[in-house]
């Protein structure tokens, strides 16, 4: 992108995403200062983090980010997943694939550790 294709963030945007600093700020600032259950601090942060996230989903960024998602979950339903035996045939495939190269290389790095005890005579 160039610069001059990015739009210029309005006094709003920015004010927007300092508060969104500044909440997650107070979420781990007040996790340490505040002698707390773990229940309370853990409901606490959650709550922090759901308003800081609603924040941001009020921004330019926000709103791209949401949209993308949104297209993200239609374009993940319309994947075609693969059957239980076509998952297995296919495990099988790599599992096989795995072993045979797995012996190869060992049967190679043999013939290697042979051959360089050959020719240096160290007998390893």
């Amino acid at each position: 992108m160039s610069a001059a294709s990015e739009t210029p963030k309005s006094g709003i945007e920015i004010i927007k995403w300092l508060l969104v600093f500044a909440i997650l700020a107070v979420a781990v600032v007040g996790n340490y200062l505040y002698e707390l259950s773990a229940l309370e601090k853990a409901i606490a942060i959650v709550v922090l983090v759901i308003i800081a996230g609603v924040v941001a989903g009020q921004t330019h960024k926000g709103k791209t980010f949401i949209n993308f998602a949104k297209e993200a979950r239609t374009e993940i339903r319309k994947v075609v997943w693969p059957t239980r035996q076509e998952t297995m045939q296919t495990t099988i495939v790599v599992l096989v694939a795995t072993v045979i190269m797995g012996l190869l290389l060992w049967g190679l790095d043999a013939i290697l550790l042979r051959t360089v005890s050959f020719l240096t005579g160290l007998g390893i």
